[in-house]
């Protein structure tokens, strides 16, 4: 059940997700260079590919991180309950 006090405890993974995106990318670019310097292009392949998916998510929790706090209910708007399930059935009538 929603309490109302939500907007003032919640509490945002994004900053988290931003730290353990460049350490996963520092370590995907440092397997990428040893796996290419030991000569075993096709791991040094797929350290690359998951250094340009973490590059990827790194630059997504960055527009997120800027575009700032989303609409949130203010104190006016009151908790509510959760729907009563009608016969004991998914998916409701």
């Amino acid at each position: 059940m929603r309490t109302g006090s939500e907007p003032r405890t919640a509490r945002s993974p994004l900053r988290i997700r931003f730290w353990l995106s460049v350490w996963g990318l520092i370590w995907a670019g440092a397997g990428t260079a040893a796996f290419a310097l030991a000569g075993r292009p096709g791991w040094a392949a797929a350290c690359g590919l998951l250094a340009v998916v973490v590059l990827v998510d790194l630059v997504v929790i960055l527009r997120h991180i800027r575009q700032g706090p989303h609409y949130q209910p203010g104190r006016d708007v009151p908790p509510y309950e959760p729907d009563e399930p009608d016969d004991g059935h998914f998916g409701g009538r």
